[in-house]
């Protein structure tokens, strides 16, 4: 088998045999194994390995192909040594047990996998600035690249205020954090599709099943509820309280029935409450959609199975992912240091099921 050789007329030195993950000695190849094969320097494949803006492409291509035909691995480890990073993305999170968390959670690690990052997760157990500040320092010792910080509720944008101007980041739903691009579900143009699907099909007495307070999304769904029912000329049925969990919709529903307000539709401010929301009207003798149409929130893996199949708001969560993981790539990888931008917005997508229909005696809006 021949050596290794350097570059002759032009062209690079070749391995026979196709790609091999050692040298022909028989021992890994290392960086001066790449750069002896393509004809280049050492310099010039530390260059491209750290994707240098000044390097010719033909160059890089060489250097690519010398190291995919010998399998050459770059030591991560020494890469770490140096930049102070490695391929790894950050994550703080708050309330990972909840669907909106939790799918935001797989759809970046999804994200970050395909662009060759992994991720590393410190999940914060309160909304305190030592919780926070104590998250960043644990990621840091993991010398991650840049940080994604889960933050819908508004304490954890207060927490944020100290974060460090060193370390590239984005924040999900946190629309508010102090020079941070953010990256959110348009929240209130979803509750607005919501509320004026009702509205199209005749109903007029809305009610709403609220989020948790300190929730960013709460807010927001509540404030494109009251719009659409302000631009319809009506005015805004009860605000029932919520906490995201199907016994909080239930406890609504109760709430709604002893009231005695006479509602022909609610909007829910996500799917989990409306599932106990229906139950609660269902104990009731009262039926869905006949008597009451339930719009949710979410679109959660079950909506399209209750009884009746609920009518929700999809939430894109994998272009959520996309969007975090590559604005917060620019940032880390990108060399004009650009700041950050305003908040990214990813649409919201009404989904229309079995739960909702015109009240009686109520023909739909043309």
């Amino acid at each position: 088998m021949p050596p290794l050789t350097g570059r002759r007329s032009g062209q690079p030195g070749r391995v026979s045999g196709g790609a091999r993950s050692r040298t022909a000695g028989g021992r890994p190849a290392v960086m001066a194994d790449v750069a002896r094969l393509a004809g280049v320097s050492a310099q010039t494949v530390s260059r491209v390995l750290n994707d240098h803006p000044y390097v010719a492409e033909e160059t890089r291509a060489r250097v690519v192909a010398a190291m995919l035909e010998l399998g050459y691995r770059r030591n991560l480890t020494a890469r770490a040594l140096v930049t102070r990073r490695t391929d790894t993305i950050g994550v703080i999170a708050f309330d990972t047990g909840l669907y909106g968390p939790a799918s935001t959670l797989f759809s970046l690690e999804q994200a970050a996998r395909e662009r060759g990052y992994h991720v590393h997760v410190a999940t914060v157990p309160d909304l305190s600035e030592e919780g926070f500040v104590d998250a960043v320092e644990r990621l840091r010792g993991h010398l991650v690249s840049g940080l994604v910080v889960l933050a819908p509720q508004r304490g954890a944008v207060r927490a944020m205020a100290g974060f460090p101007g060193d370390l590239p980041a984005v924040a999900v739903e946190g629309g508010a954090a102090p020079g941070l691009t953010s990256v959110v579900v348009d929240q209130v143009g979803g509750a607005v599709q919501a509320t004026r699907h009702l509205l199209d099909l005749g109903h007029r007495r809305i009610a709403h099943v609220a989020g948790r307070e300190d929730w960013i999304e709460a807010d927001a769904r509540l404030q494109g509820w009251q719009q659409a029912m302000a631009d319809a000329g009506l005015p805004a049925g009860p605000v029932l309280p919520g906490d995201w969990s199907a016994r909080s919709g239930h406890e609504a529903g109760l709430a709604l029935l002893a009231a005695g307000v006479p509602v022909t539709g609610v909007f829910v401010a996500n799917d989990h409450m409306a599932l106990g929301l229906v139950r609660a009207l269902a104990e009731a003798g009262v039926d869905v959609p006949g008597d009451v149409s339930v719009v949710g929130f979410d679109d959660i893996a079950e909506a399209g199975y209750l009884r009746p199949p609920l009518t929700t708001v999809r939430q894109d969560f994998a272009e959520v992912g996309r969007r975090c993981v590559d604005r917060l790539l620019h940032l880390v990888e990108g060399p004009d240091g650009s700041p950050p931008e305003d908040a990214l917005v990813v649409p919201a997508t009404l989904v229309v099921r079995a739960s909702t229909a015109s009240p009686a005696g109520e023909p739909p809006r043309p």
